[in-house]
């Protein structure tokens, strides 16, 4: 990505307001390298082409058994109790 590209971004970014959370996500060489050619023919940012790649994926990976022996009847993190 160039810089220019960088500072779209990242302008965008601000102006969002979404709540905000860095996470490192370490990916092999060559999904990463897809994804920023497909951030760039989208124009869109790395982080919005997992984030939306993710909510595709999600009802199939929930169809993978647990290697967790935890009731998975938490699908959905619990709230913490008052």
């Amino acid at each position: 990505m160039d810089s220019e590209t960088n500072e779209r971004r990242s302008g965008q970014d601000r102006r969002s307001g979404a709540d905000r959370r860095k996470r490192s996500v370490y990916l092999p060489e060559e999904i990463q390298v897809q994804i920023e050619h497909e951030a760039d023919r989208q124009k869109r940012t790395f982080s919005w082409i997992l984030q939306q790649a993710w909510r595709i994926a999600r009802p199939e990976i929930r169809k993978m058994p647990s290697i967790n022996l935890h009731d998975e009847s938490d699908d959905e993190p619990s709230e913490p109790s008052a």
